[in-house]
């Protein structure tokens, strides 16, 4: 077990991937020397060279459409975006190809490939830089959607991912390659691709969330319990497939939940959550659902303004106490 920061678990993950199987590429925008533009690749273009780490021109839709490719014909892609916002650049390759290939082609073609999207805000990056589109690629068949929370959760769902045979978007929180935790050193350790994780035990109110929002929703339930307030929170770690089983299971024994997301709630992840809790545990909940996300405006550059789009721990503190008296 060693202690290392969410970026380096990015590394080590690729590495004993690319050290396993010859078929595993990496392909994106200064991945090469530079080690990419959060650190992520770091050491990986020194030991596996520049024909398996692949510095890509400015052209998302252009490599990305490659990799889908490189899939196709048997190859084992790993694409880095610098930045998720980008992705939209390369939808018509991801959605239009990557997700039906397999279904157009009878089977016989399989896309095993993984787009690494670092995402999300609270950065004063502004809004071309700093949005979240995990819910987009949900709706779409024939994708499968992860975001981590933790050193530990990605590395084993990213070498998950890396070994799945369908194409896999792979949400990495900008604000969390810093962060810290313990990580097992050993190269068979995989996190299976949905299934949700309970953080935090508790017994008065569910949260239910991800990415950095795990991050908040622990910091607002340490507040809450010296209040006498007992909080669990449930931590989605994969959008699609949902473990639906442990968020109904969680919220059947507490009553109450909160679906709490950084980004926007139209059309959202956790519109979505709200909705299969109220088809399958509405007669367990003691009162109604509640949902906290941004507000509906693009993220500002002023950390003023950023602040007051985006929900804070004071506002999760806030509504936990409303929907429990």
């Amino acid at each position: 077990m060693s202690r290392i920061t969410y970026a380096k678990a990015v590394a080590n993950a690729l590495a004993e991937e690319m050290r396993r199987d010859k078929n595993v590429i990496l392909m994106g925008l200064d991945i090469g020397p530079y080690g990419g533009a959060f650190g992520a690749t770091k050491g990986l273009y020194e030991e596996f060279g520049g024909e398996r780490v692949l510095d890509m021109p400015i052209s998302e839709a252009g490599y990305v459409g490659a990799a889908v490719g490189a899939a196709a014909t048997g190859m084992r892609p790993v694409v880095e975006l610098q930045f998720s916002d980008w992705v939209t650049i390369a939808t018509d390759q991801i959605c239009n190809q990557a997700a039906n290939m397999h279904y157009m082609f009878g089977g016989i073609v399989k896309v095993p490939m993984v787009v690494r999207l670092p995402e999300g805000a609270y950065l004063q990056a502004a809004a071309q830089h700093s949005h979240m589109w995990e819910s987009w690629f949900a709706f779409v068949p024939g994708l499968k959607v992860v975001i981590p929370s933790t050193p530990r959760d990605l590395k084993g769902l990213l070498k998950s991912s890396i070994r799945d045979d369908n194409p896999v978007l792979f949400f990495e929180h900008k604000k969390l390659y810093d962060e810290i935790g313990e990580v097992p050193d050993d190269p068979d350790f995989l996190i299976p691709i949905g299934k949700a994780d309970i953080k935090r035990t508790g017994k008065d109110i569910t949260i239910v969330t991800y990415s950095y929002m795990v991050k908040k929703a622990l910091e607002a339930a340490e507040i809450l319990e010296k209040e006498g307030i007992d909080v669990e929170v449930v931590d989605l770690r994969t959008i699609k497939p949902m473990d639906i089983d442990t968020i109904i299971a969680s919220v059947k024994k507490t009553g109450k939940v909160l679906c709490f997301q950084e980004t926007w709630l139209t059309c959202s992840v956790m519109s979505e959550v709200a909705a299969v809790i109220a088809e399958h545990a509405a007669e367990y909940l003691d009162t109604p659902i509640r949902r906290l996300g941004a507000k509906e405006a693009p993220i500002p550059f002023s950390p003023e303004l950023e602040n007051y789009v985006l929900p804070q721990v004071e506002d999760v503190v806030k509504t936990v106490k409303e929907m429990l008296k």
